[in-house]
């Protein structure tokens, strides 16, 4: 999968230095935090392990910090995996087995668990045990394990995707949301003090209008926008600086990349405004179909510049006035 726009950055060492560690430092999801933050010590209180987690949400609002999150607030370590990593249910099982009392074990993309792999998860998280198969055909003899116990969080970008069975396994489901302008701001003053990063409040506010309601984002810009001040401005960041340096990387007033553009100005130019099917739309646009539809699609429907249909996608009014071309008229199919 391509990720490689400005806007959909994957995760490296500069997002770990500025994620927060503690629920109190973690800006926004205020509803999901309180919840979160009355099971971890309703647990510690009865001293019993939490409830198994599973956070959903778009890419790169915090699913995996609050995952580490838990584990710092619970005093336990913490291990970390995704669902496509974990090919055989071999690899799962090595894994819990080595485990820590009250650890809590993260998986990132948990839908994308292969289902020899998730069943094995059913028994470790109600009744942590783990079943191994000795052996093969008429001879195979099966056991079970006692395991330490555990919390497992799950975090997916595509929560219908989770198998009922397992979902249903979770005591605790929570959605982040996208974040709004102030919050984002509050996330680029406090990393800009974590960077060391002399920024004035004006263009901290610039930022956080043109990250698309996400933190990671925020925090990728406000590094390109360091960099740009560094090498063309001094090393302050204003809010004219700021605005020049987006230029640069093409992030535009609404927060939209090039791809965002390509794929509007492909429903409009080619394909008359749509319908258009996904599938089609990812192959004009030179990505992958998931990349499409997870990566910017939400935004693009959220701010009302795309219309999903029975027939495929569609460009909206608001699309054509942001593209500065005038709409055809054609008939929307609801």
């Amino acid at each position: 999968m391509r990720e490689d726009s400005i806007l959909n950055p994957t995760l490296d060492e500069h997002d770990l230095h500025l994620r927060p560690r503690r629920l109190a430092e973690f800006v926004g999801q205020q509803a999901v935090k309180e919840r979160l933050e009355i099971a971890i010590e309703a647990a510690r209180t009865q001293d019993r392990p939490l409830d198994h987690v599973l956070l959903s949400g778009p890419p790169g609002l915090g699913k995996t910090t609050l995952a580490s999150i838990i584990a710092a607030e619970s005093d336990a370590g913490i291990r970390i995996t995704s669902g496509a990593a974990l090919e055989r249910p071999g690899d799962l099982a090595a894994i819990l087995s080595n485990l820590e009392e009250g650890s809590v074990f993260f998986i990132d993309e948990i839908h994308r668990l292969p289902r020899a792999v998730e069943e094995i998860l059913y028994p470790a998280m109600e009744d942590y045990q783990l079943d191994i198969v000795l052996g093969k055909g008429p001879a195979a003899q099966s056991i079970r394990l006692d395991l330490p116990h555990f919390t497992l969080v799950g975090a997916t970008t595509r929560k219908g995707k989770v198998t009922a069975p397992l979902r249903d396994r979770f005591g605790l489901e929570d959605r982040l949301d996208y974040y709004t302008d102030e919050e984002l701001g509050t996330i680029v003053t406090r990393s800009a003090r974590i960077l060391d990063v002399h920024i004035e409040a004006e263009a901290a506010k610039v930022i956080a209008s043109r990250s698309r309601g996400t933190p990671r984002i925020a925090n990728r810009l406000l590094a390109r926008v360091r960099d740009f001040a560094v090498a063309r401005a001094a090393g302050l960041v204003d809010v004219e600086t700021t605005d020049r340096a987006l230029r640069v990387y093409e992030v535009d007033e609404l927060g939209l990349d090039k791809v965002d553009r390509s794929i509007l100005e492909s429903i409009v130019h080619k394909f008359g405004g749509g319908p258009v099917g996904l599938t089609t739309l990812a192959i004009a646009v030179g990505e992958e179909p998931e990349t499409v539809e997870d990566a910017y699609e939400p935004f693009l429907l959220q701010i009302g510049l795309l219309q999903r249909t029975a027939r495929g996608r569609m460009a909206t009014d608001l699309a054509y006035r942001h593209l500065g071309v005038e709409n055809p008229g054609h008939p929307r199919l609801l």
